[in-house]
């Protein structure tokens, strides 16, 4: 059993979680700023559909990205240099997220409702919510977005309408996080395409020792405004 929470109940400690599903913590409470960022903050997130109670989940192990353990291939490589693109930051993204609330191949519904929209449009006016996007003559190609909170930053979700775009992105915002001191990236769950990049999972007490260190960092910039020169 998991505990229902109430607008003004503290998390559990993650230790608490469940073991099947993996990472289940609690259920109910809101998506208001301060609940998201304590939750963040406490390595949690939230994660249901719209016919679901609002779930909260701390998976163990955790996949992660350390920046400086970045891994591209050839054609990626290749492409970036070529830059027929250009990056934007924080420009469109109510838009990202939309884009990555889209129905995909394979998968019945999403996870991103209306209300986690809402909220964490609420999180990018407070600057703690970030859009990374790649633009292809001059439309939305693709882009992803998440939390930063100190030098911790938590990825969220990604899409793409042209190929590469969602890697594009995803490999500028690494190496612009490795260049301003973030030690760790969250990449919540496990996926082939994430190891490809170099993440990997780590135990969950290793997760939240990091964790507890980095959040507490102050913020290395006040706006998001990428370098030109990541890859060149």
């Amino acid at each position: 059993m998991i505990p229902w929470l109430d607008a003004h109940d503290p998390f559990p400690p993650v230790q608490a979680a469940l073991a099947e599903p993996n990472g289940l913590l609690a259920a109910g409470a809101d998506l208001s700023p301060a609940r998201l960022t304590d939750a963040y903050r406490h390595g949690i997130f939230p994660w249901y559909s719209d016919d679901q109670p609002l779930l909260w989940w701390s998976p163990d192990p955790r996949m992660v990205l350390f920046p400086a353990k970045l891994r591209l291939t050839r054609s990626l490589k290749k492409r970036l240099r070529r830059r027929d693109y250009a990056i934007r930051t924080d420009s469109s993204f109510e838009q990202v997220m939309q884009a990555c609330a889209e129905p995909r191949y394979g998968q019945a519904g999403t996870w991103i409702t209306t209300d986690m929209i809402a909220a964490y449009c609420a999180l990018h006016t407070r600057g703690l919510a970030h859009s990374v996007e790649t633009w292809i003559d001059g439309e939305l190609a693709g882009g992803l977005y998440g939390i930063a909170i100190g030098r911790m930053f938590y990825g969220e979700s990604m899409f793409t309408r042209a190929t590469d775009a969602s890697k594009l992105a995803f490999a500028h915002l690494v190496r612009q996080l490795e260049r301003w001191g973030y030690g760790m990236i969250d990449c919540q769950m496990k996926t082939p395409h994430l190891e490809a990049f170099g993440a990997r999972e780590i135990p969950r007490s290793e997760f939240m020792r990091r964790l507890q260190e980095l959040v507490n960092y102050p913020a290395p910039v006040s706006e998001w405004r990428f370098d030109n020169d990541l890859f060149e």
